[in-house]
């Protein structure tokens, strides 16, 4: 089972997910909670929850089930930017970690990057 599956049940099937056993070892209260944090109806079930981040998976997600009314509630999830060129070089180039890549992008005007990437340029044929 995935963390949608048990949104899904939440929100709109109100199914017990945890008639399957697996469903114990599943759970991810904080994927669930932050999946709920989206909407405005549903953040202060999610903020409960995570102030109660002790109890026990099953009766957290009881209470999300039983709480919160039924409707079909979508949003996207906000994923990371795959890294640029520009970041996979300064990696190659300063022989750091992507974070510090953004880092030190931030810091390099955009003749100096132009420059790095002249650097490495091999030219040839396509």
């Amino acid at each position: 089972m995935n963390p949608f599956d048990f949104l899904k049940a939440i929100n709109d099937t109100k199914k017990d997910m945890f008639e399957d056993p697996q469903a114990h070892k599943d759970y991810n209260a904080f994927i669930i909670n932050k999946g709920l944090s989206f909407f405005p109806d549903t953040i202060l079930y999610a903020n409960e929850m995570n102030q109660r981040a002790h109890a026990e998976k099953k009766w957290q997600f009881e209470f999300l089930k039983n709480s919160i009314y039924k409707k079909k509630r979508f949003s996207k999830w906000h994923k990371k930017d795959n890294i640029g060129e520009v970041i996979k070089l300064l990696i190659k180039h300063y022989n750091i970690s992507e974070r510090k890549a953004y880092e030190v992008h931030d810091l390099l005007s955009n003749e100096a990057i132009e420059e790095l990437r002249l650097s490495y340029e091999t030219g040839g044929r396509d």
